[in-house]
């Protein structure tokens, strides 16, 4: 794997967001959008994806976190790939660990297939983590939860998506959130009238706040 884009905070580093990319794009896709909503102790870390053939995209090589095989909720999912995918999000976590922040200090986020992999590794990570970001996702192996959930099931999550989205349909949006309230206490879902599979002012400024309130100084 390429190394992550890395945006140190400004004042002492006292807190971390790791943020995931969607299909196709590298960490620099959403690094300064991160560096512009996160406070000055904060630092940003954008790894990029590997890159591997996608069934989805007729085997196309692009940056993936995990192999994406078809459009249907009930369809065949690449769990192998998902699970070595949430091991690297759970090593991310471990270097920052390594280097002195907890990890009650550290958000995991994500856009489209990113923000799949950020509620998959909150979940299946043990230790309790500041808070989880969701843009336009959906949970992966979704049929293995709530049992899958070993941790963070009291972490705040926000979870976003545009009511017009071609590429997640919302309705996928709509019922990531309904499974996700029946075993975790702090899930909240909020949808942006017209938006499609991208992000939006009134989004950003929705994350900004979330962070302010998770990542206080």
């Amino acid at each position: 794997m390429a190394a992550p884009v890395v945006i140190p905070a400004t004042t002492k580093h006292t807190a971390t967001l790791i943020f995931f990319h969607g299909l196709g794009d590298t960490g620099h896709g959403w690094a300064s959008s991160m560096a512009e909503v996160r406070s000055p102790h904060t630092k940003v870390v954008c790894p990029t994806a590997p890159v591997m053939p996608v069934t989805l995209n007729a085997g196309f090589r692009m940056p993936s976190w995990f192999d994406l095989r078809t459009l249907d909720p009930s369809g065949p999912e690449d769990e192998e790939g998902i699970r070595k995918a949430a091991e690297m999000a759970h090593s991310l976590i471990a270097d920052e660990v390594a280097g002195g922040i907890p990890t009650s200090r550290i958000v995991l986020g994500g856009f489209s297939q990113g923000g799949a992999l950020a509620m998959f590794s909150a979940l299946t990570f043990p230790e309790p983590l500041a808070g989880v970001i969701a843009l336009s996702a959906w949970l992966p192996l979704h049929q293995k939860f709530p049992a899958e959930a070993i941790g963070n099931r009291n972490t705040p999550l926000l979870q976003c998506h545009g009511n017009c989205d071609p590429l997640v349909p919302y309705k996928w949006g709509q019922m990531t959130a309904f499974l996700l309230k029946q075993f975790m206490t702090k899930a909240e879902f909020k949808s942006y009238q017209g938006m499609m599979h991208t992000s939006s002012e009134e989004e950003m400024r929705d994350i900004k706040k979330f962070l302010d309130t998770v990542l206080q100084p």
